[in-house]
């Protein structure tokens, strides 16, 4: 990609000095621009001759060519970077699934390391870290002026081995320490549950595995639901989602759209913009869905969430996304080395670009922060266990009800324990539980319309709604 964008460049000079007469002009501006640059590569040349010869320490050359580049690209913006050996090693097993680490995606603001995200079920998310956290110092030491590459690497170690982290988090007063065990991440990329008829489909990170996942684990999750057909619906959860490759964003997009373009990338050339349209097939077959994002959902996760929103495909739910709308490509330089660059922009398929400005959801639903403790609780306040409630069916010789059988009265009984279970899971995940309630309000409008016998609906009359009406 690399040699044919410089190729086609080499081209489009050739051909203004040969076809125009301000051929001459141009090649003159083009001389004046490259002795420019020649100049700044003979300074820093020269700045780097000195670094060797008279710095206090001596240095390693490999290692000071290497910062200058780092240096050139994270100037341009926070996601561009020069990848070493090591670096681009780690890149390309992250993608693969499996990694040592902390289990956290994070990013830099104002010099200062933040979390994008933890990874579920790794021991940053079991420690207690939260998108949004700032990490101020690591083992003691301040990440204060370093850049982010080595940020990340004073939070590596082997596995196994502790380290002690501070974090500074809006809301809390002071600083405070989470001390954790580095250990094995293996990501599980998606994972299922049932809530109710609703299936929930938690996706943590788009990596190679994730649409193969996907598609087996919701199969699984349908057919533990009784089939499509008793299925309200489908949440996709993508909170604390830090995104991952392109490809597999826009596979999971296409996987419930039918038609219509998914995102589009426009970058520096015209010609270099890409759009990728959905193909015909949904995997949750017009069953209705509902997106839940929150500021940890960034790049690859807003694509989706963009695409699906754009098409009222899915409802999203939540708080605003992170905001991350741009597109790095990974460019090997040696054979063991690569740079990661900012290379275009993506749109979602109403033409908005989500850069800085994150996704909002249709629906604004704050995850409540749980009380600390009990303390300053009102002893007076009444009690609303269930147990020391009581009904009519609680009443000693109260009448049968003698127009339900039995089996219909296990049914009532069996749906009141599916509404008892998502009331107890408000408490347990408020977000994912209005999300629960949002499908079965959806399914119960269904059903309601297609209950109603086609002679009992009103008449078209051609009149205004309310005309000659009358009250009592």
């Amino acid at each position: 990609m690399k040699h044919y964008l410089l190729a086609g460049a080499i081209g489009t000079l050739a051909g203004a000095v040969v076809a125009t007469q301000f051929a001459g002009p141009l090649v003159a501006q083009e001389t004046g621009k490259n002795a420019s640059v020649y100049e700044q590569l003979d300074l820093f040349g020269n700045v780097f001759e000195r670094v060797r010869s008279d710095y206090v320490e001596q240095v390693d050359d490999k290692k000071l060519i290497e910062a200058a580049i780092n240096g050139m690209l994270t100037s341009l913006d926070p996601h561009s970077s020069f990848l070493s050996a090591k670096d681009y090693e780690d890149m390309q097993t992250q993608t693969r699934g499996s990694f040592g680490g902390l289990g956290i995606e994070v990013g830099q603001e104002d010099g200062l390391v933040k979390v994008i995200s933890p990874i579920d079920d790794t021991p940053a998310a079991e420690a207690g870290v939260k998108a949004g956290d700032f990490i101020t110092h690591v083992n003691g030491e301040s990440l204060m002026g370093l850049s982010l590459d080595e940020a990340v690497e004073k939070m590596r170690g082997p596995i196994g081995s502790e380290i002690k982290i501070t974090i500074l988090r809006e809301g809390e007063k002071e600083p405070f320490d989470l001390t954790m065990t580095r250990d094995t991440i293996k990501l599980t990329v998606v994972k299922t549950r049932i809530e109710g008829h609703a299936v929930v489909l938690r996706v943590t990170t788009f990596n190679d595995e994730t649409m193969d996942t996907l598609k087996t684990e919701m199969a699984k999750a349908i057919k533990e639901a009784g089939g499509i057909d008793k299925v309200t619906g489908f949440v996709l959860d993508l909170r604390n989602n830090p995104g991952g490759l392109l490809n597999q964003a826009i596979e999971v997009s296409d996987a419930f759209l039918d038609k219509g373009e998914i995102v589009s990338t426009r970058g520096r050339k015209p010609e270099e913009s890409e759009r990728w349209n959905a193909k015909p097939g949904d995997l949750a077959e017009g069953k209705p869905m509902v997106a839940l994002i929150n500021g940890g959902s960034a790049s690859a996760s807003e694509i989706v969430t963009g695409a699906l929103q754009d098409h009222r495909r899915a409802i999203v739910v939540g708080t605003k996304s992170f905001g991350k709308g741009s597109v790095q490509t990974v460019m090997p330089v040696t054979a063991d080395s690569a740079i990661r660059l900012t290379t275009a922009r993506y749109y979602t398929p109403s033409g908005r670009s989500i850069q800085a400005l994150g996704i909002q959801p249709d629906i604004i639903v704050q995850q409540p922060t749980p009380p600390k403790d009990e303390e300053g609780a009102d002893e007076n306040k009444p009690k609303t266990d269930s147990k020391f409630l009581s009904s009519e069916a609680d009443l000693r010789g109260a009448l049968n009800n003698d127009a339900v059988s039995d089996e219909e009265k296990k049914q009532i009984e069996q749906e009141a324990k599916e509404v008892e279970a998502t009331a107890k899971l408000r408490e347990e995940d408020y977000q994912l539980a209005y999300a629960v309630d949002i499908l079965k309000g959806l399914a119960a409008m269904d059903y309601s319309a297609k209950a109603v016998p086609e002679e009992a609906k009103p008449a078209n009359t051609g009149e205004a709604s309310g005309q000659g009406a009358q009250s009592e």
